[in-house]
């Protein structure tokens, strides 16, 4: 639990810029942004939503597209036929069942069409201040190679996380390592001789 703190104490000197790099002005905005986000990159969902929520900027504007349309919408995005498919399904369950507001606890968001866990966290806490961990791929990867958990699965990891760190840094600290994740310690070419925690971390799978 120590160490734990100590790494993201100096995490936090290192990243005091860390936060959600997806743009949005609403929840609704930032749900689609995360469904969106799945296996691609930030910049490359800000750059569609850039102009689809310009075009398209709440609930009621989605509820006017097709799902033909909106796949055309969204098809310089990876996945966009599921992706598609689910943002229409959920958009109508949003407007029937929640009134059109999204939902403010992990069971309502996870039952949505093409909502996991991470991305039912990342509204919670970025949307709401909700406290919630979501792990991605750069948090899965971080966590692990520093040696905080062994968990084996994104979820396990998330759960595994939470029980070690105090529930009042749980959203710094996914930030925080999604920074770490992306400008230092990448998949391939991690930068260790110049991280800010190469004392404290375990360098597996490197």
């Amino acid at each position: 639990m120590i160490e734990i703190d100590l790494i993201l104490e100096k995490l936090n000197v290192c990243y005091p810029d860390a936060r959600c790099e997806l743009d949005y002005k609403s929840p609704f905005q930032l749900l689609i942004a995360t469904i969106l986000s799945a296996q691609a990159t930030d910049k490359s969902v800000n750059k569609l939503t850039g102009t689809l929520f310009q075009d398209y900027p709440d609930l009621d504007a989605f509820l006017e597209l097709s799902e033909k349309e909106l796949s055309e919408k969204i098809k310089e995005i990876g996945l966009y036929k599921s992706k598609s498919k689910s943002i229409y399904r959920l958009c109508r369950i949003l407007k029937n069942d929640y009134n059109g507001k999204v939902p403010k606890t992990l069971k309502e968001l996870t039952n949505l069409p093409g909502v996991g866990k991470k991305t039912a966290s990342v509204v919670l806490s970025v949307a709401f201040g909700i406290p919630a961990l979501a792990v991605d791929t750069h948090v899965f990867r971080v966590a692990r190679r520093i040696g905080l958990t062994e968990m084996d699965t994104p979820d396990k990891v998330a759960d595994d996380l939470m029980s070690k760190i105090e529930k009042n840094k749980w959203i710094r600290a996914h930030h925080l390592f999604i920074f770490h994740g992306r400008r230092t310690c990448k998949a391939r070419k991690p930068d260790c001789e110049n991280c800010i925690v190469n004392k404290e971390c375990k360098k597996i799978g490197i």
